[in-house]
C-alpha cells in the first residue's frame, strides 16, 4: 500500500494527517474548484439555493482517475437533513459534485468532505 494510506487491523481506513487539503468556491454554488489532493475538504459558497433545486460544480483534481470512485459527504454548514452533495461524474483529472436541497433553508455556506477510492477496470 502506498505511505499515504493507512490499513491497519483495529484503526481507522484511510489517508493519514497531511495528505488532504481544502479550497473555497469564489463566487457561487456552481463554481468549479481545484484541489490535486486524494482527500480534503470544499467549502461552498453561500449563495441561495431554493428548495427541490440542484446545483453542480466541477472539482478539478489532478489524483482522480476516470475508473476511480469518489465519495463525498456534508461535514457542516447544512440544516440536518435539508441538503445532499453527490457523485454525479467521475473523468481523469476531475469529479462533478452535486448538491440537492430538500429543504426550504436556501443561502448557507456547506463543507463537503471528499475522497477518492483508487480502482480499476480490469
Amino acid at each position: 500500500m502506498p505511505s499515504q494510506f493507512e490499513a491497519v487491523a483495529g484503526k481507522s481506513l484511510g489517508y493519514v494527517s497531511g495528505n488532504g487539503g481544502a479550497v473555497t468556491q469564489d463566487t457561487s454554488k456552481s463554481t468549479g474548484v481545484t484541489l490535486s489532493k486524494p482527500c480534503g475538504q470544499i467549502t461552498t459558497h453561500d449563495a441561495s439555493l431554493t428548495g427541490g433545486n440542484e446545483v453542480s460544480f466541477v472539482v478539478t483534481n489532478t489524483f482522480v482517475a476516470s475508473t476511480d470512485v469518489v465519495a463525498v459527504a456534508i461535514q457542516s454548514g447544512a440544516t440536518t437533513g435539508t441538503y445532499v452533495a453527490s457523485v454525479s461524474a467521475v473523468a481523469d483529472g476531475s469529479f462533478t459534485c452535486t448538491l440537492s436541497n430538500l429543504g426550504t433553508t436556501a443561502g448557507e455556506a456547506l463543507v463537503i468532505n471528499f475522497v477518492v477510492l483508487k480502482s480499476a477496470a480490469a
